[in-house]
């Protein structure tokens, strides 16, 4: 496995200029669900009191293209998403859609939004749904366009979740009782936007994923965030070089983050995908070449042919 330095990691990065968008932009829309009331915080989070709505299959579309950048109304429904076992904190379905190929011969986990604050990460998603509908693979794939909807739901949506947990960072890699606890404290200062939680596996979504991954056992996750435009790999094969315009740059390993327990830890290999911006889905052409990329490597690497 290629050497890896310590640096800021996947879906790290100031708050600032995210938040000062979202007000300026589609902060403050209004989504046609139901509201529940205040969240459970841990006593050193950072508290938020806004409201969040809920989730389901008949109300994602109209969420999504109010919130998601380049999705469509179409582009949403032909998705045909449906409900998973998953629940977020205040009791959002975690949305998934199968596409399989009749010769499957790798299961693939392709996840988006485990941050709420990286709405092109979903976006992506959604998009490579089609693709994967478009382009003949030997591949299931199961898609989750959005792991964190109660952080994307708030007012200025946030990174953590309704609990005040970032949930890349909740995840039960060996040692997290000190190791994550102390990198939270000593490397990001307590910083309320990567509070790793109480315990790993304390959140919901957390939660699903790990089991889902027990369950289904996929050969490749692969997990989208933004906005640093790079892409990060972790796990026991030879990573891609590059996915598009984004060329492999491994940026650290750190407590609880899906990588290192994923990737470093299960030894299923954990592709990162950085785009480049939080709040713009690269072009179409952009979008397919990573998709076209992506299968490539894994009919070269992981046997996908």
């Amino acid at each position: 496995m290629v050497s890896k330095r310590v640096g800021l990691g996947a879906g790290h990065g100031p708050a600032g200029a995210w938040q000062r968008a979202w007000r300026r932009g589609v902060a403050g829309v209004v989504v046609g669900v139901s509201l529940l009331g205040a969240s459970v915080v841990p006593a050193f989070a950072a508290p938020n009191p806004s409201p969040s709505g809920v989730l389901t299959v008949r109300n994602f579309c109209a969420m999504a293209v109010k919130r998601l950048p380049s999705v469509t109304l179409a582009l949403c429904e032909a998705a045909e998403l449906t409900t998973s076992t998953g629940r977020s904190v205040r009791g959002s379905a975690l949305l998934q859609r199968d596409v399989v190929s009749p010769h499957a011969r790798l299961r693939v986990l392709v996840i988006g939004g485990i941050h709420g604050d990286e709405p092109s990460s979903s976006a992506l998603v959604l998009h490579w749904i089609r693709s994967a509908q478009e382009t003949p693979s030997n591949i299931h794939w199961r898609f989750v366009p959005l792991v964190n909807p109660d952080g994307m739901l708030k007012a200025e949506p946030t990174r953590t979740n309704a609990n005040g947990v970032d949930l890349n960072r909740n995840f039960p890699t060996p040692g997290w009782d000190k190791e994550a606890p102390h990198y939270w404290q000593k490397r990001t200062g307590k910083d309320p936007r990567r509070f790793p939680g109480r315990a790993p596996l304390s959140e919901p979504e957390s939660r699903w994923v790990h089991d889902e991954m027990a369950r289904w056992k996929p050969d490749l996750i692969v997990s989208v965030h933004a906005p640093y435009g790079v892409l990060d790999f972790d796990g026991p094969t030879v990573p891609p070089k590059r996915l598009g315009r984004l060329y492999l740059d491994q940026v650290g390993i750190f407590p609880g983050s899906l990588g290192n327990y994923g990737g470093v830890h299960k030894k299923v290999p954990v592709v990162t995908i950085e785009l480049p911006s939080a709040l713009r889905t690269p072009q179409d052409a952009e979008v397919r070449q990573m998709w076209l990329d992506l299968l490539r490597w894994t009919a070269e690497r992981l046997g996908a042919d």
